[in-house]
């Protein structure tokens, strides 16, 4: 591994890796999104408009850390009556539970610019451990002179694991709800300090 102080970046395993130090997730460049099954038939995508998130990138890259924050009553799926039923107690309720969390506990692996990252996701009063699968995009100083790296992430959760069990059975068999979730995020994180 090689550093030189102040730089933006640094080499590290073949990769150009951000600077060790504290990020913030760009509320510009980002979406938390996830996509669900609707009538066993097509795919719904939605997002939470509002998040928040620090990345620590520590000296050792597999030591650096991430905790995130989502608001519960910022999901959209570009439809106003499904939003307001997420938000609703038979989902997400917004209103006693207002943040979704995750917090990360370790890098499980890494193969090139694709990470494992262990962790916890809570939604409601419910914790259960979730793999993200990270994928590092690059790193760089931006225009503004910030120093910035983007990633993306995937995971794939049973919502019935975390209370979400609302669901109707449709006539011509199946549900209305899908169980399985996909994750997908896409962001940049800025230096702070």
């Amino acid at each position: 591994m090689t550093s030189s102080t102040g730089s933006a970046t640094r080499s590290w395993d073949g990769l150009t890796i951000p600077a060790a130090g504290t990020y913030e997730l760009d509320q510009a460049h980002k979406r938390v999104g996830f996509v669900a099954r609707h009538m066993m038939v097509s795919k719904v995508r939605g997002e939470f408009a509002e998040a928040t998130a620090t990345i620590t990138v520590a000296e050792d890259p597999l030591a650096s850390s991430v905790t995130a924050t989502l608001q519960a009553a910022s999901i959209t799926t570009g439809q106003a009556d499904r939003d307001n039923h997420l938000r609703s107690g038979d989902f997400l309720e917004a209103e006693k539970y207002p943040t979704l969390e995750y917090r990360s506990t370790g890098v499980k692996s890494h193969s090139g610019n694709e990470f494992v990252l262990a962790g916890e996701l809570t939604i409601k009063d419910v914790t259960r451990p979730v793999d993200l699968q990270v994928e590092f995009e690059g790193a760089g100083t931006s225009p503004y002179g910030q120093e910035v790296f983007g990633f993306s992430a995937t995971a794939e959760i049973d919502r019935e694991d975390f209370g979400l069990t609302w669901n109707v059975a449709i006539e011509s068999g199946g549900v209305l709800v899908g169980k399985k979730v996909k994750i997908e995020i896409e962001g940049e994180a800025i230096r702070q300090g």
